[in-house]
């Protein structure tokens, strides 16, 4: 497989590659991401294979925001609250609707959504219409992609593309909140801090 490298002005032809069913490495405002249509099993399957990802691991799904989530998954007040770092490095997790596919989710009924704080990568959502899977862009195990050309080396043959958005100024994962109970508890402590998560929510986290 021949793996393209895109630059900032071929978004469309990005959006093109995943409309077909391709998968493609994005940038993010904290690492790559690995994007496929996340409605669409044979796409999802394809990034656990390009990942070498154990089936049986959910993975995210990018959005543009909180009105997007909601084709999605069922959003509560907490969700609602929390938008308010999107876009940006927050993965809240919640009950996903029937349209999303056991693959995202490993047969579970939560579903982890983010709106990246990414312009090119936004635009490519907007673009394409679907959500896009939102694992990041590392062999399972290994360090994510912060850069095109990290996310190239790791992943030449392996994706259709690569849509180079240089270095992420981030370089930390984002962080997932589990709002599936009836208390908020942090799954992974990443870019967003336990502090802001609680000051927002008005409540303590596990």
């Amino acid at each position: 497989m021949e793996t393209l490298l895109l630059g900032p002005g071929d978004v469309g032809l990005c959006a093109d590659i995943l409309k077909r069913g391709g998968v493609a490495a994005v940038p993010t405002e904290t690492v790559y991401g690995l994007a496929a249509n996340g409605l669409s099993p044979e796409a999802v399957r394809r990034i656990f294979a390009a990942k070498g990802r154990p089936e049986a691991k959910p993975i995210s799904l990018f959005v543009t925001g909180l009105a997007d989530a909601e084709r999605f998954c069922r959003v509560n007040e907490a969700a609602r609250r929390l938008s308010r770092f999107w876009p940006g490095p927050l993965t809240v997790i919640l009950p996903r609707r029937e349209i999303v596919p056991d693959e995202i989710t490993a047969g579970g009924e939560g579903v982890g959504v983010r709106a990246p704080d990414d312009k090119a990568t936004l635009e490519l959502l907007r673009l394409v219409g679907f959500p896009l899977t939102g694992t990041s862009a590392n062999l399972s195990g290994e360090p994510a992609a912060v850069s095109g050309a990290e996310a190239l080396a790791i992943f030449r043959g392996r994706v259709d593309a690569v849509l180079d958005g240089g270095v992420c100024p981030g370089g930390v994962p984002s962080t997932v909140v589990d709002l599936t109970g009836d208390i908020a508890k942090i799954v992974r402590l990443g870019a967003l801090s336990k502090e802001a998560i609680e000051k927002t929510l008005g409540a303590v986290v596990k």
